[in-house]
């Protein structure tokens, strides 16, 4: 019986540390659950469109950069090609009228070995200037060609890529419509917004692929170097309030590195919505990432039951749930 006993009392605390290393093991698991609200469904769509959106501006603004060039070009091969008409004229004017006489004709007729070198040495002259002539203006007439065709594939280029950004535009809002959200909201804009440093952008025009590579100032984990940009300029234009970006979670940026929350308190996030200073805090930092999105590579915004997209502006954001969940205590900012 005493040992039956003994037994009993040493199996208890066993049991209990099986039990709470079994909820231990479970606890991080909870953890990685997105408090951000919506849906990863939703988040892929948003970042679809997004990302679409922005590829297509800068393909967009990289054709019209090169149909100005091609414009430059083909005003001045027009030019090129008119100040030469008229010496091209006086060229077919003497072939014209020379035709039907033979180079040697034309030096058999000489009177005498001076008169003869002399015209040996004009037609000569005559020959390459015309040769000169002819192949500069039919130079010049080549190039407008090509850059008449150039500017049409360009003018194409464009239609098509204004064609994705209305598609892409559409999917947004299907996106957010989807789960009651996407009306048009007031948002957050201000003109008085201080401009940031851009992110390097590829010499086309286009946002470099980046991974998770540098450290999170906000925590222990990693975020990109555009985030850590978009992050550090926030802070150089006084936006200092408690931020944390990288966290372990199922789905999102933030676990890419690619997003950081920006709370509306001072020092940490508060189970409140914010009010009265954090609010108008708020309301600065989103107003801040919409003027520069071009230049950080903002993909969203989201702040106060509202987010920010490149291709819809402020829309409606009809995530469920507590503060965190409708982005009343922080600043929501993903980039690409």
């Amino acid at each position: 019986m005493a040992a039956t006993l003994l037994r009993r009392c040493l199996t208890a605390p066993v049991a209990m540390l099986a039990a709470l290393a079994v909820l231990l093991l479970a606890a991080p698991h909870a953890a990685h659950a997105d408090p951000e609200g919506g849906t990863k469904t939703l988040r892929d769509a948003l970042e679809s469109a997004a990302k679409g959106h922005l590829e297509a501006t800068a393909k967009l603004d990289a054709s019209r950069k090169r149909q100005g060039e091609l414009r430059d070009t083909l005003k001045q091969a027009q030019a090129d090609a008119t100040r030469m008409q008229a010496q091209v004229e006086v060229t077919a004017g003497r072939a014209y009228k020379y035709g039907r006489a033979t180079t040697l004709t034309v030096l058999l007729d000489s009177g005498s070995p001076d008169s003869f070198l002399d015209r040996i040495s004009r037609l000569d002259a005559m020959a390459q200037l015309d040769g000169r002539a002819l192949a500069d203006y039919r130079r010049a007439v080549d190039t407008t060609k090509a850059a008449q065709q150039a500017i049409a594939r360009e003018i194409g280029e464009q239609e098509k890529q204004v064609g994705i950004l209305a598609r892409k535009k559409k999917e947004a809002e299907l996106a957010l419509g989807s789960v009651g959200g996407g009306s048009v909201a007031g948002g957050f804009v201000s003109v008085n917004s201080p401009l940031a440093k851009p992110a390097p952008r590829n010499s086309d025009g286009s946002w470099p692929k980046e991974s998770c590579t540098v450290n999170d100032p906000t925590t222990s984990g990693c975020i990109t170097p555009r985030l850590l940009n978009a992050y550090q300029q926030a802070r150089s234009a006084g936006f200092t309030h408690y931020t944390s970006c990288y966290s372990v979670r199922d789905s999102g940026e933030h676990p890419k590195g690619r997003a950081c929350d920006f709370s509306a308190n001072a020092t940490t996030f508060q189970n409140v919505a914010a009010s009265g200073g954090d609010k108008q805090y708020g309301d600065r930092l989103a107003a801040y990432f919409v003027k520069n999105a071009s230049r950080l590579g903002v993909m969203y915004v989201i702040w106060y039951r509202q987010i920010w997209l490149p291709n819809t502006g402020w829309r409606a954001y009809s995530a469920s749930g507590g503060p965190a969940a409708v982005h009343t205590n922080h600043v929501h900012l993903s980039v690409l």
